[in-house]
């Protein structure tokens, strides 16, 4: 039995989003990847197969235009390494929202491209639960701390003792402080060796940088961003320009790009516009090379 062939309309389309990506790689001169969806268990594995599938002759650098809720700190590491794999230069692109683990992500860039309109997140990394299902790994610790120093200060009610007793688990807590530590850990290290590699002398006192002022830096930006008290939400949007202005992180405004502020938003529109229509939680797109993808659980 034959398999029918894809709608018309489809195929069309999806040349469309092609020619987008090409002006993309144009105004970047690299190659260009797209994700949009949740980093979960899959998801590392379908930009692998996509990184590999890209013909040579392949550029030196690449642009990942990226939207992302966030998910798990372990599959963004083996995003990121899988990219440094195949490119010298990494920049991403940030159309929309790269929340928590995307924020991680962006990080282990060279160049992080955004407008007035892009965000990006605190750092709260969802964590597995033993029983399934998973959480806000630095929401679950600020409220577990919270109690403690209730009760230390003799403050804690019947009915917060009676939770704190029945809802924390030891094993559950040390598994999220690890979540914490490694996405600490993972945006330190990317900020010194990418984003910072070329940064010689500060910009009003024109000190020179050492390795120490960059790591010192780096730890400033991640402490911030793991700072749950500053930013309220899991889900609050961090915009451009608070994280320029309040982390003095250097980031491209491809608004103010004419190579990049037209293509990028006109490719961003039609790729939700179709994914909509189609029914598609997330995709992974290279040239030529569209492909839908199906969540599922790391515990399957």
């Amino acid at each position: 039995m034959s398999v029918p062939d894809r709608p018309v309309a489809n195929v069309f389309i999806e040349k469309q989003l092609d020619g987008g990506l090409r002006k993309i790689g144009d105004g970047l001169a690299g190659d260009v990847i797209t994700f949009c969806g949740q980093i979960t268990a899959g998801s590392d594995l379908q930009i692998r197969d996509a990184l590999e599938a890209i013909r040579p002759p392949r550029r030196r650098r690449i642009g990942f235009i990226l939207d992302t809720p966030g998910g798990y700190i372990e599959v963004a590491e083996r995003i990121a390494d899988t990219l440094r794999r195949h490119y010298r230069f990494v920049e991403f692109i940030i159309p929309d929202s790269a929340m928590s683990a995307g924020t991680v992500l962006v990080m282990s860039g060279d160049k992080i491209h955004m407008d007035y309109f892009s965000v990006l997140g605190p750092i709260d990394p969802q964590a597995l639960r033993p029983s399934g299902g998973s959480v806000p790994a630095l929401g679950y610790l600020a409220q577990y701390e919270r109690l403690i120093e209730k009760s230390r200060a003799g403050t804690l009610t019947t009915a917060e003792m009676t939770f704190l007793v029945q809802r924390f688990d030891p094993a559950e807590l040390y598994s999220y402080e690890q979540s914490r530590d490694l996405s600490i850990s993972l945006l330190k290290e990317w900020l010194v060796k990418y984003k910072f590699k070329n940064w010689k002398v500060t910009k009003t006192r024109r000190i020179t940088v050492t390795k120490q002022l960059k790591e010192e830096r780096a730890e400033q930006i991640a402490t911030e961003l793991n700072n749950t008290k500053t930013w309220k939400s899991h889900s609050r949007g961090v915009a451009m320009a608070v994280l320029r202005r309040r982390l003095n992180l250097e980031i491209e405004d491809f608004g103010q790009n004419p190579k990049l502020t037209e293509p990028v938003r006109s490719y961003y529109d039609l790729l939700q516009d179709y994914m909509g229509k189609m029914g598609h939680d997330g995709v992974v797109h290279t040239l030529g090379r569209y492909t839908p993808l199906v969540w599922r659980s790391r515990n399957a």
